[in-house]
This record gives C-alpha cells, sequence and structure tokens, in this order.
C-alpha cells in the first residue's frame, strides 16, 4: 500500500518515541502514516509497552496468543520496536545517540522522571540542539499537579467532560473510548509539526509540554464557553444538545435514529412529515431560541410520533425533505458500511502471514497520501538496527 512516487510529507523525518499506552502512540502513529521513520523504545524489563497485555482479542498465530493485542494495533503502525532498558548506562547512552540522530523525541514519563537518566530536554538538548522534544503528562510539567499521574479516566473526571456526559439523572459518564488520551495525541502532533517547521528554519528545537487535562478542558468546546460566559455549570442531557433543539437521538418502532434539526426552515419541514405542521406555528416551538425553553413539551410530541415509525423509513422520508438524519450503527455495521469501505477506513495489514485487522487513516491527501509501510511490530522485532551506523535509515 506504499507508492514508492509519494513517500509521505514527513519522508525523511526521524522520531525517536519513547511513549507508550495511547496519547504518544497515537501522535507517532500519524506522524508515521505521513511518512516519518519512527523507532519505538521499549521496555525488555517489561514485556514492552502495556498495552501489548491489554487484551484479549489478541492476534493468533496458530493457536497461540501474539504480544499483538487490540489495543496495541490500534496506535503502533509504521513503527519499529528497538529494546533498550534505559535504567542502565548503556541503554541511555543508546538513546543520546538516536536523540543525537533524531528530528522528534516523545515521552510521557512522569515530569522530571527522565532527568535521573540524563534524558530530559534540558541535558539532551545540549547534544541535539535541532531536537523538538515532546513531553506528554497528565497534568503538565508545572503547576500543582505536575507530580500527580495521568490516566485517561482521570483526565476526562478532572477535564469536565463526564460532568456533562449521561442520562440527566444518572452518574457522571465517560466517552467510550480513551478519548482525552486520543485528542492529547492529536494536539501534540500540531504541536510537533509547528516546532518542526520552526527548527527547519531556525535550527533551534523546542520543549512542547502538552498534559491531558489541558487538552480535555480545551475540548469541552462550546459547553466550556458557555460556562465561562454564562457562570453556570452545565448539566447532563444524555444525547440532547445544550443549544439546539432537536437535536438527539430519538426511539423507532424497531430502534433509534438521529435527528439533527439546525434550523428553523430544516424544524418546519421535519415536523410536516410527520403530520405536526401546526408546532411550527406555535410560539414555543417557532424558533430555536423557544424550543430550548420548551424542549421537553416538544419532545411529548416528537417521542411518540417517531416511535410509530420504522428506522429506515424515518431516515428516507428525512433524507428527502433535506432535514438531517442518520442511523446509530454498531461498529460491525460501521466496518461493514460501503461508505467505510469507500473511504479505505478498513484496513488489513500482514506480519509474517498473519492478518492484522486496522482501522485506517482519515486523512486524504490529494499529493502526499499517508502511506502504511510496517505493520505494528512484536516486541524489539528491530532491535538489530541498534547495531547500525543510522538505526533511522528506513526500508
Amino acid at each position: 500500500m506504499t507508492d514508492a512516487s509519494n513517500p509521505g510529507p514527513l519522508a525523511g523525518v526521524r522520531v525517536l518515541d519513547l511513549s507508550r499506552i495511547l496519547a504518544g502512540p497515537t501522535a507517532t502513529q500519524l506522524l508515521g502514516d505521513l511518512g516519518a521513520t519512527v523507532l519505538k523504545v521499549e521496555n525488555p524489563a517489561t514485556g514492552g509497552d502495556d498495552t501489548r497485555q491489554w487484551g484479549p482479542p489478541y492476534v493468533k498465530d496458530g493457536a497461540e496468543d501474539t504480544d499483538l493485542s487490540a489495543y496495541f494495533l490500534c496506535a503502533n503502525r509504521n513503527k519499529l520496536s528497538v529494546a533498550i532498558d534505559i535504567a542502565t548506562p548503556e541503554g541511555q547512552a543508546q538513546v543520546r545517540r538516536l536523540a543525537g540522530l533524531a528530528d522528534i523525541l516523545i515521552e510521557n514519563f512522569k515530569p522530571g522522571g527522565l532527568a535521573k537518566y540524563g534524558l530530559d530536554h534540558a541535558s539532551l538538548s545540549q547534544i541535539a540542539p535541532k531536537l523538538v522534544y515532546c513531553s506528554i503528562s497528565g497534568y503538565g510539567q508545572t503547576g500543582p499537579n505536575a507530580s500527580k499521574p495521568g490516566y485517561d479516566l482521570m483526565a476526562q473526571g478532572y477535564g469536565g467532560i463526564m460532568s456533562i456526559t449521561g442520562a440527566p439523572e444518572g452518574e457522571p459518564m465517560k466517552v467510550g473510548v480513551g478519548i482525552a488520551d486520543v485528542m492529547c495525541g492529536m494536539y501534540a502532533t500540531v504541536g510537533i509539526l509547528a516546532a518542526l517547521r520552526h527548527a527547519e528554519a531556525t535550527g533551534q528545537g523546542q520543549h512542547i509540554d502538552i498534559a491531558l487535562v489541558d487538552s480535555q478542558i480545551a475540548w469541552t468546546i462550546n459547553e466550556g464557553v458557555n460556562t465561562r460566559l454564562s457562570g453556570q455549570a452545565p448539566i447532563r442531557r444524555g444525547n440532547g444538545h445544550p443549544n439546539i433543539v432537536p437535536y438527539g437521538v430519538y426511539e423507532t418502532s424497531d430502534g433509534h435514529v438521529i435527528v439533527a434539526v439546525g434550523n428553523d426552515s430544516q424544524f418546519r419541514r421535519f415536523v410536516a412529515l410527520f403530520g405536526m405542521d401546526a408546532l411550527a406555528e406555535d410560539a414555543r416551538f417557532a424558533t430555536n431560541p423557544a424550543r430550548l425553553v420548551h424542549r421537553d413539551a416538544l419532545a411529548a410530541h416528537l417521542v411518540p410520533a417517531l416511535r410509530r415509525v420504522p428506522t429506515d423509513e424515518v431516515i428516507s422520508l428525512m433524507e428527502g425533505a433535506r432535514v438531517p438524519v442518520g442511523p446509530v450503527q454498531t461498529l460491525p455495521q460501521v466496518f461493514a458500511s460501503d461508505q467505510a469501505q469507500a473511504r479505505d477506513m478498513v484496513l488489513d495489514m500482514d506480519d509474517a502471514g498473519l492478518r492484522l485487522p486496522l482501522i485506517g487513516n482519515p486523512l486524504k491527501l490529494s499529493r502526499t497520501p499517508v502511506s502504511y509501510r510496517h505493520a505494528p511490530p512484536r516486541f524489539g522485532a528491530d532491535s538489530a538496527r541498534l547495531a547500525a551506523a543510522d538505526p533511522f535509515d528506513d526500508v
């Protein structure tokens, strides 16, 4: 799946990956997909990245589980795995040599954790002044909580997203995937690319300090600014929207459907489909601000009306009237859909005859497309590279 004439916009960029779990690996996988060479350093004392053991399910070799868990697979393609114990002088010397050859280093140790090995930014910038050094942590390198460990669930709780997620009368609810980690990795990638451009223009590297909690706070977006502006804490609305009505998940006669009415003309067309034209003339519902005030009264009309109609019919009617609507798909339905197939979001890679089912990169670049050059590696599979003069020399 690699086009030699399009090696990727980051071809030639060298990434030393000292991260594990999800936030850092998300960033380095994205850089790898864009053409960078990524050396993933894994600890031989622990068997590598923690997520190698976060299963089932695992890829099987015959009847035996491998160290390729689904969790590891999701964030570690386009990387080469080298086993280095940074707690030893030999390991520290290896990392220093690799840092001197790299353009980017990413780590997610506790703040200050690498200083005792001489592998912190202050130390490595002396031997690699152009190095872009990215540190990912729970709360950041500064502040009263800097020394506390950071995990996705903790960040979702501390950063506020759990307080507005879930049923109105239920408990605070996390998002179904590690979204704080993933979004932190995305923000980290943006910062890395900005710092890389600066380094290429000036020869000056820099330290990027990014926290799970900071990035979590940033992506409270409209609800966060609603709070800043009003001074009021938002409430949990389940699948409802704080600023738009009707906008949410509605029960049908055989399942559920998503209704997203974004303006008043759409609302008039929507209610007409179900014989409720009078609602569009009712002062309580004629405008979105009015519907926000009277959302419960409106729901008393909409909920029973949609419950009488099958999902496919609701979707067909609303699409025909140009009112935004969609299904609520299971993940098997997602990957089986013609849309996911057409957009190359279903990706299979091969590792020594083993099929590795992955998810494609959503970036579609017209001149420098992403590429899938290396399957997620077995632990230490590329350690022999450490004996080479240039371990980053890609193949």
